[in-house]
């Protein structure tokens, strides 16, 4: 893998008048790996990456991408990476395919248009004009345009917003196989079982700042839940003697029990054991480990923005 990071964010500020919307985000991706950047709306995240495609200038801080200050240095970045946008971009009267085939010409070597609009599902809309594809075709249509030219790096804004099952599942192995490729994957998203299954890294932005980043698995860490039921209003002091130090056990209803606390063998054993002991049946015995989105609400709150 190439040593240099694919982006590189150091203090970045950027200002809209007296609102500040990002304040001193510093972020590496490296390059090969897919990374999402999560966060509330107005956390920042989105003007970050505009900041690193090239669209908005930094009121303070560095922005390097493959290398380049993708401001100063565009005309030689944008051929290399590719930007998929929620909306615009495209000529409303344009055909799919027309619309497809005029960006794979901005670029040396394109991948195949044929192939590319019939694994997404394009070739049978590829004569209707944008404006009157449907919310999800728009979305497959931004997401061929966006890798089309081959990129060494591609930045996908919510590349599944919209879209039916199958069309959701099409993209997530198109995502997988550019890195594969090699190729860096930079994507935002507020659906959390997709970045769980696509991310090597996850981001956290709030207020302008990167709160939280690292593998799915480590920022959801090894805490964990086991749920079971039984008779109401047990005695649970016995039970807390055989646990560890730190696990919580609560009656959350009458008869349901909940133990939280490091997950391993032995505190499965533990439970059980005493189960067995006290003469009790765990019915709907289940362990249930903290997710990202339980990580992400506890890192940004539960409150409505």
């Amino acid at each position: 893998m190439h040593a240099d990071p694919a982006v590189e964010v150091t203090a970045l500020v950027k200002r809209y008048g007296d609102k500040t919307a990002v304040d001193g985000l510093s972020l590496t991706i490296a390059r090969g790996t897919v990374t999402a950047v999560l966060g509330p709306n107005g956390a920042g995240k989105t003007t970050t990456i505009e900041t690193c495609e090239g669209y908005r200038r930094p009121d303070a801080g560095t922005v390097r991408v493959l290398g380049l200050d993708p401001v100063a240095r565009a005309a030689q970045l944008r051929p290399r990476i590719g930007v998929m946008l929620q909306s615009g971009g495209v000529y409303a009267g344009a055909h799919a395919l027309e619309m497809l085939r005029h960006t794979a010409r901005l670029y040396a070597h394109p991948l195949p248009v044929g192939p590319l609009a019939e694994r997404l599902g394009l070739d049978s809309c590829g004569r209707t004009p944008y404006r009157r594809l449907s919310g999800g075709q728009q979305q497959r249509l931004a997401l061929a345009m966006a890798v089309v030219g081959r990129p060494e790096l591609v930045f996908l804004d919510e590349p599944t917003a919209g879209l039916d099952p199958q069309a959701r599942r099409a993209t997530w192995e198109l995502v997988t196989e550019l890195r594969a490729a090699g190729v860096t994957v930079v994507l935002t998203t507020h659906q959390m079982d997709e970045a769980e299954q696509l991310a090597d890294e996850v981001a956290v932005v709030d207020r302008g700042r990167v709160i939280a980043q690292g593998s799915p698995d480590a920022l959801r860490g090894t805490e964990a839940r086991l749920r079971f039921d039984g008779p109401p209003a047990l005695d649970l002091a016995p039970l807390r003697k055989v646990l560890p130090d730190r696990a919580v056990v609560t009656e959350t209803a009458p008869g349901s029990y909940r133990v939280e606390a490091e997950l391993d063998a032995a505190l499965l054993a533990a439970v059980t054991g005493w189960c067995a002991e006290a003469g009790v049946m765990p019915d709907r015995l289940a362990v249930q480990r903290r997710s990202l989105e339980d990580v992400f609400l506890d890192l940004t709150g539960r409150d409505l923005r």
